[in-house]
């Protein structure tokens, strides 16, 4: 009787200490979306009638006064392209080179034509 409740306890035990578990992982990643955009480069060409330096500039071109934001990567520059460490004055002729539609322009630089 002695070895049937071993056994017994045996038949019981064994499928426990045998066990085996499994775990299963799923990941899912998600790569961005790769879109190409083409930006073109426009220029306005006039004579500066406003400048607030780091911020804005007016230029009156021929199609009248035109304002742009100046953003900290907008150069001012000479003919050359020598960085300008003057202000702009009222009168200067520049051009300036600017991405973006009408609404959202962004100057990428000032070009200064004249350096009296």
């Amino acid at each position: 009787m002695k070895k049937a409740i071993v056994a017994l306890a045996c038949a019981l035990v064994a499928p426990v200490a045998f066990a085996q578990t499994s775990t299963t992982t799923t990941e899912t990643t998600t790569e961005p979306a790769t879109t190409t955009q083409t930006t073109s480069t426009t220029y306005t060409a006039g004579t500066v009638t406003t400048y607030e330096p780091g911020r804005t500039v007016v230029v009156k071109g021929e199609q009248g006064p035109v304002s742009f934001a100046l953003g900290t990567a907008a150069r001012i520059v000479d003919g050359a392209g020598k960085v300008v460490t003057a202000p702009l004055r009222t009168g200067q002729k520049v051009r300036v080179y600017y991405t973006g539609p009408q609404t959202e322009r962004v100057v990428e630089r000032v070009v200064v034509e004249d350096q009296d």
